[in-house]
């Protein structure tokens, strides 16, 4: 079974292509500095990028850029983007080198909440797979908790290292993440990090 894939290739575009042939089918070209994250919606219709030109690029399939996101935006690269699988309130989420994290609209592109508190850069979000939680995690080692209904900050877990990478269980409440040369898994029931 064929998929698509959009690997972010670190420069002003990236490319989507067949995953068994590896060929290329579309070139999304508008970014004017390197494309750092891409992520595809829930439903597979959308695309969404964030890039060094500060600046987050809502797309179709087609490779059209349909929004960019320049008002209320990171005023440093822009790292990490996700969407929301929330139906219901559908969301991006964004996080970058000014050590913010942003939730957007996904209906009209416009600011929902800024969540601060970490130390420094950004480089990873992840939503849970109901689409209520936000982790994020970066250069200050925490990975921090955060509410996208209520739009607040939960409670922050200590990585100890750089937090290069973050993922939800899909079916336990758990946070999984790539800390330094190891990887962690915290209970997000009781905030306690898993034994190795």
């Amino acid at each position: 079974m064929a998929s698509l894939l959009c690997p972010a290739l670190g420069t002003r575009h990236f490319a989507c292509g067949i995953s068994t042939t590896g060929q290329s089918t579309r070139q999304f070209s508008s970014h004017t500095k390197d494309v750092l994250s891409v992520a595809f919606s829930g439903d597979n219709r959308q695309i969404v990028s964030g890039s060094r030109d500060r600046t987050i690029k809502l797309w179709n399939t087609l490779a059209q850029c349909k929004y960019t996101i320049t008002e209320d935006c990171h005023n440093d690269w822009v790292s990490t983007v996700r969407f929301s699988p929330s139906l219901r309130d559908p969301v991006i989420v964004s996080a970058g080198w000014d050590k913010i994290v942003k939730v957007w609209n996904l209906g009209n592109c416009r600011l929902k909440t800024n969540h601060i508190g970490h130390t420094g850069y950004v480089s990873t979000v992840t939503v849970s797979p109901d689409g209520s939680l936000c982790a994020s995690g970066g250069k200050d080692g925490q990975a921090m908790l955060w509410d996208l209904n209520e739009g607040k900050h939960l409670y922050t877990l200590n990585g100890n290292d750089v937090i290069h990478a973050m993922a939800f269980s899909p079916n336990r409440y758990w946070l999984c993440a790539a800390v330094g040369p190891v990887i962690k898994i915290w209970d997000l029931e009781t905030s306690v990090r898993l034994k190795n």
